[in-house]
Parts: structure tokens; sequence; C-alpha cells
């Protein structure tokens, strides 16, 4: 298929040409922030992208942690997906309805569980649907396909892993949540968290890495923004955010500056702001 192999987005234009292949699979992720009063089951439910099957990810996820949507176990996720008709030896275009923020934590996911043929439609469902593409409301009734999981550690971190790097700055930590809760002068929106952030971390704010039409901004742009708080792309990076999603979009970001593998915090503050021990400071 032709397309740039390199960049982990395709265009709408591309999606449209290759809606009826045959090795490609559509994803709709949506998911919207504690508080919104937006259902993307419902939304989907109404309008998704022609052969799109819907993909829960507070419901694929290890539903006996505390924490909200942690990654499932890989038997758990491979059975979910294989239901969704989504496998080995196909591509999975993943979007979401509110332009890339759902889509990034799915498309890490799938790469974390060891599928990398996985790419994300630039400008999501708002993109397409301005563009006057086709949506319907029929739910698809995939077959089966097999799923071979196969888990990426170097993509995702734990609480004792992040302890350690932040104990020995091993790695550069990029915390994707608004400038106001990374200062701590906004508090957090979930109940009983610290405010502030990591020692040693600096903060490019998720809504940063798109560009006024609601597209992801170019490498060029991309890489100016992480090296103008003092990122140096080639040295190891995790990211964290509130609980893991938009950690997932500046993983997303940063593979298209040529950066695959960066690493995921993935109970982000929500995890780490709740400890009792866990270093914690305020300010910029």
């Amino acid at each position: 298929m032709d397309r740039n192999l390199s960049d982990p987005l395709v265009t709408t234009s591309w999606l449209a040409e290759h809606l009826d292949a045959p090795d490609v699979r559509i994803v709709d992720a949506s998911w919207f922030m504690p508080g919104s009063d937006r259902d993307p089951k419902a939304e989907y439910a109404a309008a998704h992208i022609p052969g799109a099957v819907f993909f829960d990810i507070d419901d694929i996820a290890d539903t006996d942690s505390p924490l909200p949507h942690m990654l499932p176990s890989t038997v758990k996720f491979a059975a979910r997906v294989q239901k969704l008709g989504l496998g080995d030896g196909v591509r999975i275009v993943v979007y979401d309805s509110g332009g890339i923020l759902g889509a990034a934590r799915v498309w890490w996911t799938f790469r974390v569980m060891g599928h990398e043929d996985v790419v994300v439609l630039d400008g999501g469902l708002p993109r397409w649907l301005a563009e006057g593409r086709t949506v319907d409301d029929r739910v698809p009734a995939p077959q089966p396909r097999h799923f071979t999981p196969r888990l990426a550690g170097d993509l995702v971190c734990d609480l004792s892993q992040m302890r350690r790097t932040v104990e020995t700055g091993r790695a550069q930590i990029i915390d994707a949540r608004p400038s106001g809760r990374f200062t701590g002068d906004t508090p957090e929106p979930r109940a009983g968290l610290r405010s502030g952030h990591m020692p040693g971390a600096v903060n490019v704010p998720g809504s940063s890495v798109f560009a006024a039409d609601g597209t992801m901004k170019s490498a060029a742009e991309l890489q100016a923004l992480f090296t103008g708080v003092g990122v140096d792309p080639k040295k190891p990076i995790v990211t964290t955010c509130g609980s893991g999603i938009t950690a997932s979009l500046l993983a997303l970001a940063l593979a298209r500056m040529g950066r695959p593998r960066a690493t995921v915090y993935d109970g982000s503050w929500t995890e780490w702001g709740s400890q009792a021990d866990t270093p914690v400071v305020t300010g910029s």
C-alpha cells in the first residue's frame, strides 16, 4: 500500500482509497475525559466510518485494577481483539471522534501487544466529516481473526520502574497534562490526587502537538516543540499524563519525529499522585 511507512499517521484521503482493502481494518477508539457529557459508544452507534469496529478503552483493560484503563493481560487483549476481527496480517487504522486522543492510546496498546502494523487517522472523525466523507450506523459482524500477542516491555513502565527513573534520571520524563496541572496551580480532576509533577519532568501539553486544523503537526514542527523544552529525542524518554491516554499521544508525536519507541508510564499521575511517598514538586 502506498503510504509513508515511517509515519504512524495516515490521511483521510489514504483511508478513503483503502476502505475496502482486504487487509485493512478500521477501529473507532473514541474516549472522553471524566466528566464529559459525551457517550462514545452512543456516538459510534449513530455514525462511524464504514466498517469500523468499536474498541472500548475502559473495557479492554485490566478491570481488576483500581486505576483507570490500565493495560490488560496479553490473554485478555488477544481474546477481545480476535472477536473484533483484529489480528495477525492486517493493517489496523485507528481513529476517534475527538480528533486524536483515544486513537493514540489504542495505537500504543496494539504496539505494546506486539502488533506494529497499526496507524492513526490524522484529524480523526472530525476531519473525515468536515470533508463530507461517508459514515453509517451499521455495526459490522467481523470474522474472528487470530491475534498473536508479543509483549513489547520497552514501551511501557510501571510504578517501580518510574520510581527508579525519577531517582536515577536515566530517562527524560515528559508530562502531557495542561500546564496548570503540571505546575500544581490547577487541581487534578480526579479526587484524592496531589498536585504538581515528578522531579525533573518537563511539560509538553497534549494540545500543543496539534495544528490549527486539528491534524498533528509535522515532524519538523514537533521536533521544534520538544527540543524547545530541552528534550533530546535521541535519549531515552518516558511520557506521562493523567491516566495514560495523553501520554500515548506524546508517544505518537515522538514516533512521527522518528522516535518510535518512547516508553509510556501506564499508571501516570492517577497512580503517582495517589501515593504517599512519591516525590512531587510544584512550579514550572
